[in-house]
């Protein structure tokens, strides 16, 4: 099994985060939203994994993954040159599946206890195909799936209006038939058929094989994070350092830092009060200043400041506030 990774998205939902690095490269606890992708990847032994990248911000993906993870897994990057939708990036991944199962874990989707209970289940089934999906209260902003006997399902639609079923698509697909998922995608975009937001949509594509006799199962997802969005990725920072615990190998200097937190090389903290929940990349030096529940990027200055569940950038010089923030790559904010 192959897994498709489709990270050719900008991210808008996490902007401005998103207007400097592709929203899998936005650091949490410790690492990019791809590393933890990967290393998921990597406990589910499945080694071969295409990457669909797409836009100016591309390299970023292509040289973090082959510097980190090149020596442990085989990794391609085929591109979508206009992005037109989720169903059209993984298209471009047909050339490197080459008609082998693949997994697809859409890049925003982070999956705490890994993958693999969904592949199990998937194993459990003879379908062609298995869908992660999980009760929601809000079914109309999701992809959603109607079920009939043993788990079956029987309909997909992509953000209903009136939605018949309170089962969301998770973001994690495990597909045997890749010849008809990518029969069904090219029938879609060779006929110019969009769905939602204008645009070919992984849903549509699986609604045609549905049609066309191909066999599609669900099955509950554990534990998830919507990474595409401020809140969750904060939520998902504080799950991953619950877990690992830690506070990093730290320079503090009058000041305290409250575990589980992950600190990078060469951070200063000095009369301050650091965590918990907090992430801060390399480089970075805060003064006299309360940071909780926080993303920080690498070679930022904080100075005076007392911020909880709040993003910085790399390279922003922020001083003498006290809020929610979310402030993008190299920034100057003063009050």
């Amino acid at each position: 099994m192959k897994a498709v990774i489709p990270a050719a998205g900008r991210g808008t939902r996490l902007y401005p985060q998103t207007l400097t690095k592709p929203k899998v490269m936005v650091r949490l606890a410790g690492k990019p939203l791809l590393g933890h992708i990967l290393d998921r990847l990597i406990a589910a032994d499945i080694e071969d994994v295409v990457v669909v990248v797409g836009g100016e911000l591309r390299s970023q993906i292509t040289e973090y993954a082959t510097e980190a993870y090149g020596d442990d897994l085989s990794l391609s990057f085929p591109e979508q040159e206009v992005a037109r939708g989720l169903g059209h990036s993984i298209y471009q991944a047909r050339e490197d599946v080459a008609g082998d199962p693949i997994l697809v874990v859409l890049s925003d989707m982070l999956f705490v206890d890994g993958y693999e209970s969904f592949l199990d289940a998937h194993q459990a089934t003879d379908a062609a195909g298995t869908i992660g999906v999980r009760e929601v209260t809000d079914p109309q902003n999701y992809g959603v799936v109607e079920l009939g006997a043993d788990d079956r399902i029987t309909r997909l639609a992509e953000k209903p209006k009136e939605p018949k079923s309170n089962y969301a698509i998770s973001g994690l697909y495990a597909v045997d038939d890749t010849p008809a998922l990518f029969g069904a995608l090219e029938a879609l975009i060779e006929a110019g058929q969009t769905g939602a937001g204008g645009e070919f949509q992984l849903t549509d594509a699986l609604q045609r094989m549905l049609e066309a006799g191909v066999s599609l199962a669900a099955a509950e997802v554990d534990e998830w994070y919507d990474c595409g969005r401020s809140e969750t990725l904060l939520d998902a920072n504080a799950v991953l350092l619950d877990r690992r615990g830690g506070s990093g190998d730290t320079d503090v200097e009058n000041g305290l830092v409250i575990p589980p937190v992950d600190i990078g090389r060469d951070v200063t903290i000095e009369s301050s009060i650091v965590g918990p929940h907090v992430s801060i990349d390399r480089g970075t030096e805060i003064n006299h200043s309360i940071v909780s529940e926080s993303i920080v990027g690498s070679d930022s200055t904080l100075t005076g400041i007392n911020v909880e569940r709040s993003l910085v950038g790399d390279s922003v010089l922020l001083s003498d506030t006290a809020d929610r923030l979310n402030v993008g790559a190299n920034s100057r904010v003063e009050f």
